[in-house]
């Protein structure tokens, strides 16, 4: 009867030790809590939520969503950085206890002991190893922004380049028709001896020069559709998303000293290798930790003796391999010493990404005024007063011609600024500031890096 009842106490023991739960330490509280804000926004019930509904009439802001939403690139690094929350939780814990059996048998059993054993590490190992596991948790969720930000600006710079495409070919339609009057005209002109066939086949020439512009560009819109569709996160299987029927620029302060100021402080880049050089410090606590022995401790009992006889375990490791430690604490400070390097460059990259972009958004915005306020005013003129030349005979076909293919040029010109002055503000405001597209975010954009719930508008 006593056997069993110390048996019972030893099952017990076990069932309680099964039971327990480890103290969470600060890091970890953080980032199970920022965890939880954010998948009740993008997995709630770790599912996808519903995505916004399209439609041409749709704004950007949907489009946008539904991209964050939908985008396998973003689920992925969402799920590597829950996957490094749990792994604060696997850092910090006890090793699981052991049960433990012994016997004497000398032709019969002599004894019978089950018992329990516990290991311990020595002491600060294991908060320094739950450290090092939360600035490697930082280091992901800022990769999970990073994806989101790629996302956005790849939706961006797609729906860009499609409503552009538009308007080159509107450009060159109304150019066509165009050429279609000026052919009319020099046939006009030649039937009355003040033109010749030359100016009616120079016409044709650049009318059927149009033509093929205006097929190769109706021929381009699918390939962007398709990474249209492609940064909404759709396959090729799903039918082709509506494309939105009108503009929305991109609104960007346009202070290069505080844009840089801000990048400094959010680009989500920059952040994980920060979050990197804080798991390389980390790195190098656990690797002085590891001069310190591990403990264990146990109890034993003998079911078979009377009285019952208990017998206490305890062990500990002996850190003798000095090399092996020197080498381990010498390879945390490398990997400290990688890291800061990295930092290093990715603040000097920044740095000239954020230079060669500003430079950009000027030059463009200079170029484009002046196509639009005084280039393509100016070739409008004197494409008339060419066209009224040429009716009084005053001037000769080909300037007529030059002047058309000149306003054509320049109207071509203004939409490729256009395009890229949008593409360059997204890339200055999404991939170098971080500053993510208003109602869009899933994370904060403040000092403090903390992901907040914001509301996704359906």
């Amino acid at each position: 009867m006593k056997s069993v009842s110390t048996l019972f106490v030893l099952a017990a023991g076990g069932l309680m030790f099964a039971g327990c739960r480890g103290i969470p330490v600060p890091g970890e509280k953080t980032a199970r809590h920022d965890l939880g804000v954010v998948s009740g926004q993008y997995k709630p019930g770790n599912q996808r939520p519903t995505l916004p509904e399209l439609t041409p009439d749709s704004s950007l802001s949907n489009f946008l969503a539904y991209a964050l939403l939908n985008s396998p690139g973003v689920e992925a690094a969402y799920d590597d950085w829950a996957a490094s929350v749990e792994n604060i939780t696997v850092t910090r814990s006890l090793p699981d206890p052991q049960i433990t059996f012994q016997s004497d048998i000398l032709e019969v059993v002599k004894s019978v002991m089950p018992g329990f054993l516990q290991e311990f590490p020595g002491p600060g190992k294991l908060s320094a190893r739950a450290a090092a596991a939360s600035a490697e948790s930082w280091a992901k969720y800022f990769a999970f922004e990073s994806a989101a930000l790629q996302t956005a600006f790849d939706l961006k710079q797609a729906y860009y380049e499609l409503y552009f495409l538009d308007e080159r070919l509107r450009i060159n339609r109304e150019t066509l028709s165009l050429l279609n009057d000026l052919e009319r005209i020099a046939r006009a002109q030649n039937e009355v001896g003040k033109g010749t066939l030359q100016d009616v086949l120079r016409a044709q020439i650049e009318r059927d020069r149009v033509q093929t512009d205006i097929a190769n560009l109706e021929d381009s819109r699918q390939p962007m559709l398709t990474a249209f569709k492609a940064a909404l996160g759709l396959t090729a299987d799903h039918p082709d998303p509506p494309v939105p029927a009108r503009l929305e620029a991109t609104a960007v302060n346009p202070d290069s000293d505080e844009l840089l100021r801000i990048a400094f402080a959010r680009n989500p880049r920059l952040k994980a290798v920060e979050a990197n050089v804080r798991a390389a410090q980390a790195g190098i606590a656990v690797a002085y930790k590891e001069r310190v022995p591990d403990f264990s401790f146990g109890l034993m009992a003998d079911v078979k003796a009377s009285p019952t006889m208990f017998r206490p375990l305890a062990g500990m490791t002996l850190p003798i391999w000095r090399d092996k430690i020197a080498a381990e604490i010498a390879q945390a400070q490398a990997n400290e010493l990688a890291a800061r390097a990295r930092l290093d460059a990715a603040q000097i990259a920044l740095t000239v990404d954020f230079a060669e972009q500003s430079f950009a958004y000027r030059e463009i915005g200079r170029n484009l005024d002046l196509l639009e306020s005084r280039l393509i005013p100016k070739a409008r003129q004197s494409l008339e007063i060419a066209r009224a030349g040429y009716l009084a005979g005053t001037i000769d076909f080909f300037n007529l011609m030059d002047t058309e293919r000149t306003l054509l040029n320049f109207e071509l010109s203004a939409v490729e600024a256009r395009t890229q002055h949008e593409i360059v503000l997204s890339k200055l405001s999404l991939l170098i500031v971080g500053e993510p597209p208003a109602g869009m975010a899933l994370f904060s954009p403040d000092e403090t890096r903390r992901p907040i719930s914001t509301k996704i508008s359906k």
